[in-house]
């Protein structure tokens, strides 16, 4: 089983910041460091950043500021020495070169340590990059697509031990083996090379979060790791086998793309003390914020609706969207008011609430590995520290002792605990 902390400075439950105890600040550089060492000490596999490029007052508290991920990536390369280190950054509101060269410098940092979860920003950011529009979400994912070949290609500027540096020759560094990528595309046009050389992973694990169908077909040609919210067993077994048969058809080994789902483990002595805590979270929640969290997940406005009624139907120009669709069919089955609906939004935004004794969480986690549901698990904190606390005190111990998790780290980079191959074209 793989396991990643997905840290959320403030928690990622609406109301975490508030439950006692809690420590919150997504600018508290301390807290993350302490969680991510934290995770390190547990075995986990990476910790991974969101990212967010605009803010506003009813924003997820955890997503009102948002520093950015690369360079926490990079601090945090100083202070752990095996854990991985995944940031998310947008194909939509960046450039090739730049980000090829900055993922690529916090790999070699952090020695071959460095993922980038590819997104195309489902939220409108055109108004802080001097763009005329938002694309829309087939243009979004054709742009990400050749942005992930060009990034891909960036990465192969360079053999294994370009560095000669001989004195006595006057060599510094043999130049047949850097390469330009001379790329002209519909969307971008990028010469190459990198100024960058390659870490000891070859170059960074790519991860990509998005669940529909354009989402699933970028990632099936590209992503190494597949970030996705599943809320039942059936649904993401159906979702792991439909993106396997993908990765295959695409040419690809699909035990190289790992599935891991986003789950929230909500840990009590008892099942009735774990029950307790998340009822306390909720009734920490602010419904104007739920409401507007909801309301960016569904891509609609939703704060004039009847709170205690179903949720209206949905313009099907809006279920394109993976989390809309999710959100969507889960009223929908489950028979949810607007109510209902916006306090599971504010608890994991759609991902897996998992509440019981550790036992029963470590049940709920092996099952769906076993049942091929999932590789491993993206754990979403409701609060920190003691909500992450609790879940690697209690229950990474049990799975540990049931054979679910590894005791200690066997190799050092991230393809090497992800259990990756190198890229292909690598020659070291």
């Amino acid at each position: 089983m793989k396991l990643g902390l997905f840290l959320l400075a403030a928690g990622h439950h609406a109301a975490g910041w508030q439950y006692p105890g809690a420590e919150s600040g997504t600018e508290n550089i301390d807290l993350v460091i302490r969680m991510a060492r934290a995770a390190e000490r547990a075995k986990f596999d990476m910790v991974f950043f969101g990212d967010r490029l605009l803010t506003s007052a009813d924003a997820h508290p955890s997503m009102i500021t948002r520093p950015d991920p690369l360079a926490i990536l990079a601090a945090l390369s100083m202070v752990t020495t095996r854990i991985g280190l995944a940031a998310t950054a947008s194909t939509t509101y960046s450039e090739p070169f730049n980000l090829a060269r900055a993922l690529a410098t916090v790999d070699k940092l952090s020695h071959g340590r460095a993922a980038w979860n590819i997104v195309t920003t489902f939220a409108d950011g055109s108004v802080n990059f001097n763009r005329s529009r938002h694309p829309d979400h087939a243009e979004r994912y054709a742009i990400a697509d050749e942005f992930v070949s060009v990034v891909k290609g960036l990465w192969q500027s360079w053999d294994a031990d370009p560095y000669v540096q001989d004195q006595a020759r006057g060599v510094y560094i043999d130049m047949t083996k850097m390469h330009a990528l001379n790329h002209q595309g519909r969307h971008f046009s990028v010469a190459g090379p990198l100024n960058v050389t390659n870490s000891e992973q070859g170059h960074p694990v790519l991860i990509q979060a998005g669940s529909s169908g354009p989402g699933q077909a970028l990632a099936a040609r590209h992503a190494e790791v597949v970030f996705t919210a599943q809320q039942d067993l059936e649904s993401a077994v159906a979702f792991a086998n439909g993106l396997l048969r993908q990765v295959t058809d695409a040419g690809r080994d699909p035990r190289h793309c790992l599935i891991m789902p986003g789950l929230m483990p909500i840990v009590g002595a008892t099942e009735a003390e774990a029950h307790e805590k998340l009822a306390l979270l909720q009734s920490f929640t602010d419904q104007s914020n739920a409401l507007a969290i909801l309301s960016e997940q569904l891509a609609i406005d939703v704060s004039g609706y009847a709170l205690d009624q179903p949720l209206p139907p949905l313009s099907t120009d809006i279920l394109v969207h993976s989390r809309s669709a999710l959100l969507t069919r889960l009223a929908r089955e489950r028979g949810l008011t607007l109510r209902q609906l916006y306090h599971l939004v504010a608890s994991a935004r759609g991902h897996q609430i998992v509440v019981g004794t550790a036992a029963q969480i470590a049940d709920h986690m092996i099952e769906w590995v076993a049942s091929g549901a999932a590789d491993g698990f993206n754990i979403m904190p409701a609060y920190f520290p003691s909500g992450f606390e609790d879940f690697t005190r209690e229950v990474v111990p049990i799975l540990q002792a049931r054979g679910a998790f590894r005791e200690d780290y066997t190799g050092q980079t991230l393809r090497e605990h992800l259990e990756l191959p190198m890229p292909i074209g690598d020659t070291r």
